[in-house]
């Protein structure tokens, strides 16, 4: 088999919001959802944990994370590739 086997694993692109705790980035997922009633389209957003095994995602930058089996009580995600460097200020 030469072709490349699709992964099962959901993935999502957020940004990271803290990286204080060790080997852990929190980042923060945006969608954007129709409102049932009124059509308005709104902004929602969740915050998930995600293992940063060398710490190398910092605060500001745009990450993929990917699901993986649960690696802490709150962390079933791994941040796996930089989108966006965080612009300095």
């Amino acid at each position: 088999m030469t072709e490349a086997k699709t992964s099962l694993k959901r993935t999502l692109v957020g940004k990271v919001v803290s990286d204080k705790r060790a080997k852990t980035v929190t980042v923060m997922v945006e969608r954007s959802v129709m409102h049932p009633l009124y059509g308005k389209i709104v902004v929602k957003s969740s915050k998930y944990h995600a293992h940063d095994e060398q710490g190398e995602f910092k605060m500001g930058d745009t990450i993929e994370i990917t699901e993986s089996r649960p690696l802490s009580k709150t962390k079933n995600w791994v941040a796996t590739r930089l989108v966006q460097k965080a612009a300095l200020v």
